[in-house]
């Protein structure tokens, strides 16, 4: 890295709005001059792709391991939320992913996380307090404070959610959002108590709404909630307030690629690509104050050299002056870590997740059903006639309404079922413990002892993603907090896209059913979902 350089090709000046052949000059791992030039090779140079909101354990890979795939994609950084382990391992858990990203080249803005618990409706195994938050807000490797679930606290003014907002704030620090569907006077209020950005819009008219009221908008594309087609034309009408971001990716999706595959489609679109690129690599780094640069001079040399500015196809990534990926080839070397969990969970029997009728919820001779729905985070509430055998409700697959488990993997306690549609399956079952926010056990299934072997299959692990058909099974095993692997990313992908497979092939017309299944204990989007502790109702935010 400390070798000056030079890369020739065609400069992409952004903000300037211009393209004009250049060679940079690099030094000391700095850009010391762009010098224009008559003639250079036709690929395109602009500053690296950042992912501004991203959870690195969706991709089930540690930091490091992360970033070995997302550099060959021209990824060079990502503001990353590390809620999902703090709610496993609290603070421990975020240093954890700080001082495991730092091992490598490659740019990790970690947030202090807001709602640890997410809720008092689940089990978590962890708590992050305001003065625990503050703590972390006062460390130089903190950047943000990640987003603020709980807005009818933010509304409410309730006392401890204040305290962290303001722990932001006093430091100059920015407080992401996170409020699904609020509009109106509601969102306004959100907004003007601190909130600077949201990644949940699912409409356009919801971002419209919150745009208005000075908010950034991230268009999310992930691999279970996507927004892209219903957000896109604001990349232009709003391009200032504007950013891209993936939320939570699985393995095989990251391996496919990332931020580049959002400007490919974008461009597609019509979208004007300055914009575009505004929106993957330079808002970010304006909203949450980067030390990452612009592909300036004098910033650090964290640029890309892409084929064109149709395909994005990323040739060469560089990170503080060194090549770190080339034509696919990532450069990052493996690094050798520990693992840290927090499992206590005893195996079950088919007797402990019978439904006995007479202690479900129902309403004239119906129950309540969570309806899930492919590429979004929300659910309905459906009520329809339960199958009953003997005593119990059962599963029916011919009305594709099937048994969903969650159960407590931090203490003993008894599991709680309800029912779920549009898992399709005909057979089978799937289980895991990515099971957003507290990461308790989540499981779905036709029969009983499916989601038994499921469901056991990840306690004898201590966390990972089952699948089951019969007497054959597959788990990926997830020892870092049940939700990571310190395996070769390449090998977890390859694993992911074999078990996703066999998911689908139990009828599932889900485009990722573990993802899918992933986010139905995630109560703090409406409408219904299901906690350890019960149904859980969005709308009027209580235990059914």
């Amino acid at each position: 890295m400390n070798q000056p350089f030079s890369v020739s090709g065609q400069y992409v000046d952004i903000l300037g709005k211009q393209i004009y052949p250049a060679t940079l000059h690099i030094e000391q791992g700095r850009i010391k001059n762009i010098i224009p030039c008559k003639e250079a090779p036709m690929q395109y140079l602009l500053p690296g792709f950042i992912d501004s909101h991203v959870h690195i354990e969706s991709s089930m890979l540690i930091p490091s391991s992360f970033a070995r795939l997302a550099v060959t994609h021209g990824t060079i950084g990502t503001i990353s939320d590390p809620h999902e382990i703090a709610n496993v391992c609290g603070v421990e858990g975020v240093h954890y992913m700080i001082n495991n990203g730092k091992k490598v080249s490659f740019h990790f803005f970690f947030g202090a996380p807001s709602c640890v618990p997410a809720t008092i409706f689940e089990t978590a195994g962890a708590s992050i307090d305001s003065t625990q938050v503050a703590e972390l807000l006062a460390s130089k490797d903190i950047y943000y404070l990640s987003e603020m679930m709980n807005f009818p606290g933010v509304l409410n003014n309730d006392e401890e959610v204040i305290k962290k907002i303001n722990a932001a704030k006093k430091i100059g620090k920015p407080v992401d959002g996170h409020a699904p569907g609020l509009r109106g006077e509601d969102a306004k209020n959100y907004i003007e108590a601190g909130m600077s950005t949201d990644h949940e819009c699912f409409t356009i008219e919801e971002a419209l709404d919150k745009l208005s009221f000075g908010m950034h908008i991230l268009i999310r594309e992930g691999s279970a909630a996507k927004n892209f087609e219903a957000l896109y034309p604001l990349i232009d009408t709003h391009p200032d307030h504007i950013m891209l971001c993936s939320d939570d990716k699985h393995p095989d999706s990251l391996l496919e690629g990332h931020i580049n595959t959002l400007c490919a489609r974008a461009v597609a679109k019509g979208m004007n690509p300055f914009n575009v690129l505004r929106a993957a690599c330079l808002n970010p780094v304006d909203h949450y104050g980067l030390p990452t640069g612009k592909m300036q001079i004098g910033d650090p040399a964290n640029f890309i050299v892409v084929k064109d500015l149709i395909s994005f196809e990323v040739q060469q990534t560089y990170i503080n002056g060194g090549m770190v990926a080339e034509n696919g080839n990532s450069f990052i070397e493996a690094i050798v870590e520990k693992n840290i969990n927090q499992f206590d969970a005893k195996k079950l029997n088919e007797a402990d997740i019978k439904i006995h009728a007479a202690d479900y919820p129902t309403s004239n001779g119906k129950i309540p059903v969570i309806e899930a729905i492919d590429g979004q985070l929300i659910t309905h509430c459906l009520w329809m006639p339960p199958t009953l055998s003997e005593d119990a409700f059962i599963s029916d697959i011919e009305q594709d309404v099937l048994k969903i488990v969650v159960y407590n993997r931090y203490h003993a306690a008894a599991p709680k079922m309800a029912f779920i549609k549009n898992f399709g399956f005909k057979k089978g079952a799937i289980a895991s413990t990515v099971a957003h926010d507290s990461h308790n056990i989540i499981a779905v299934g036709v029969s009983d002892i499916d989601l038994m072997n499921a469901i056991n299959l990840v306690i004898h692990e201590k966390g990972g993603i089952s699948c089951v058909d019969g007497d054959e099974h597959k788990i990926i095993g997830l020892p870092v907090a049940g939700l990571m692997s310190t395996e070769d990313p390449y090998q977890i992908a390859a694993d992911y896209t074999k078990i996703d497979k066999m998911a689908k092939a139990l009828g599932s017309r889900l485009g990722s059913p573990f993802m899918t299944l992933s986010f139905m204990a995630l109560l703090v989007i409406p409408h219904l979902k299901l906690s350890d502790k019960g149904l859980f109702d969005g709308d009027h935010f209580k235990l059914f």
